[in-house]
């Protein structure tokens, strides 16, 4: 199920000005950089969704395309015991996307309040930022400025930094 009518007109609502791009299924990172807007000033992010063993935390982590995800520093930055990837079952249960639509947006769907946004440091900088908006068939490009002062205070979570 798509949830990219929902995202999008919930932004229009809030007057986020962003450019709204229509492509074909983008799955990996490799697809979302072979964009044609995916320029140097355009920041892509790894969006993973991250659980404890007894599946009663869960993280949402943002991050740069092209750095390494190491689960124990990342566990170790949360205080959490060991971080693993969460089954795609619960990621569809909790948030209602599929692997490779997932993004901070989701956290509007996220129905539970369970969800901690997690940003990496360097996913923040000079430029643009990229996210499907909760489906891989499209991605939406704030400027950073926009994403940072009124997305992320619009989805509702203190964003924790690592």
């Amino acid at each position: 199920m798509s949830h990219k009518a929902e995202i999008l007109e919930r932004m229009g609502e809030m007057n986020i000005p962003c450019a709204i791009y229509e492509h074909e299924a983008a799955h990996t990172m490799e697809d979302c950089l072979a964009l044609p807007y995916a320029t140097p000033e355009v920041t892509f992010c790894k969006n993973i969704l991250l659980c404890n063993r007894q599946l009663t935390d869960f993280y949402l982590l943002v991050m740069p395309p092209c750095k390494a995800f190491c689960t124990s520093e990342v566990s170790k930055k949360l205080g959490s015991s060991r971080l693993s990837f969460a089954p795609a079952d619960v990621m569809r249960e909790m948030l209602g996307v599929e692997s490779g639509s997932l993004s901070p947006m989701a956290v509007w769907l996220d129905r539970r309040k369970q969800v901690k946004l997690v940003f990496d440091g360097e996913v923040r900088r000079a430029g643009k930022i990229a996210f499907h908006p909760c489906d891989n068939t499209a991605t939406v490009v704030f400027e950073q400025e926009v994403f940072w002062q009124q997305v992320v205070p619009a989805l509702g979570r203190e964003p924790i930094w690592i």
